[in-house]
């Protein structure tokens, strides 16, 4: 299979290595609209150039979006149009009715579409969300889930991402419905600008709280910082009435306890995202090569996004309300 990679950023030229070394994928084609970033990737990668992504979309038989965020909903509207299947790193778009009608048209199209919401496929988080399918877990009562990055963005990255809930939690709360298989009902949000006060220049904060009620009434309670001295946290927790389960508790976790005689974590901490989920990236990238071959139905659809943005938007409005607010008013 011939695979094509429009944008080599940070993320895109990390999807196009990991590629290389996916099983079922001959060759890899890759573009940007920085000409000098592209060849400078291609040689590094050794990997094929197109120069635009039109002609990309000829020469190849499915595609990974890694664009722009601004740049996702007309990319997927293009390689609908060409019949092109489709992964798009998160989001579709920032806004709800481009999302919307970015779904309309991947319902009309029929062209498979796979969301880059890498949880799915880190082992701690399927193994959750299989406990919690089969009953291991009981009446789940609460989720706690943690998200906190080592260090903020560089502050030209701040304005374009949506804020922290549409850029960073919006993982959390996929996740939240992916584990529970429960639909999230309501959001009560909060947040500060505790320790950079260029986030404030943006109407954006550093430091965020949540509690999240689900359909069958449990609850859950999310943490979000843009700073972490000690490395990337990612973590879930889950209390039910027969178990309680960790996820993102390992060797690597940049927590340590103060009791007396508890050893701290080996260590080192992960240092970024790209650390943390290296096998979710690698084994999201493996199924959609079975997604794009039409040997199995996408695990994480455009409607899936569309659920995880109306999240996030909810977030956004109590926060700037001071409310609790129902996800069905974000429509």
């Amino acid at each position: 299979m011939r695979m094509g990679v429009i944008g080599v950023g940070r993320i895109g030229a990390y999807h196009a290595g990991l590629l290389q070394g996916t099983v079922g994928v001959d060759e890899v084609v890759v573009t940007d609209a920085n000409a000098e970033l592209v060849n400078r990737v291609a040689a590094e990668l050794d990997v094929a150039t197109a120069p635009d992504v039109g002609t990309l979309l000829d020469r190849v038989d499915a595609v990974v979006i890694a664009a722009a965020t601004s740049a996702h909903a007309e990319l997927i509207e293009a390689t609908m149009a060409r019949g092109v299947p489709t992964f798009c790193e998160k989001p579709i778009s920032l806004d709800l009715e481009s999302t919307k009608r970015v779904v309309e048209i991947v319902h009309r199209a029929e062209v498979p579409l796979q969301m880059g919401f890498q949880r799915r496929f880190d082992p701690g988080y399927r193994n959750a969300a299989a406990l919690a399918a089969d009953g291991s877990l009981g009446q789940i009562y609460v989720i706690r889930m943690a998200g906190h990055d080592p260090a903020p963005p560089h502050e030209s990255y701040i304005p374009q991402s949506g804020g922290i809930f549409r850029d960073f939690s919006v993982h959390d709360f996929d996740a939240l419905r992916f584990v529970t298989g429960q639909e999230v009902e309501e959001v009560y949000a909060d947040g500060s600008v505790i320790a950079f006060d260029v986030f404030a220049k943006y109407g954006d904060v550093d430091t965020a709280v949540a509690t999240l009620r689900l359909a069958d009434g449990s609850l859950g309670i999310l943490s979000v910082t843009r700073h972490d001295p000690l490395g990337y946290d990612i973590r879930m927790e889950v209390f039910g009435s027969k178990d309680s389960i960790a996820v993102g508790w390992d060797d690597h976790i940049p927590l340590h306890s103060v009791e007396p005689g508890v050893a701290p974590p080996p260590g080192p901490a992960y240092a970024n995202f790209q650390e943390r989920f290296r096998s979710a990236y690698e084994a999201e990238l493996a199924y959609f090569v079975d997604v794009a071959a039409g040997r199995s139905p996408s695990p994480c659809t455009a409607d899936d996004a569309l659920e995880a943005l109306r999240i996030a938007i909810a977030a956004d409005r109590s926060r700037a309300e001071h409310r609790p607010v129902r996800v069905a008013e974000i429509v």
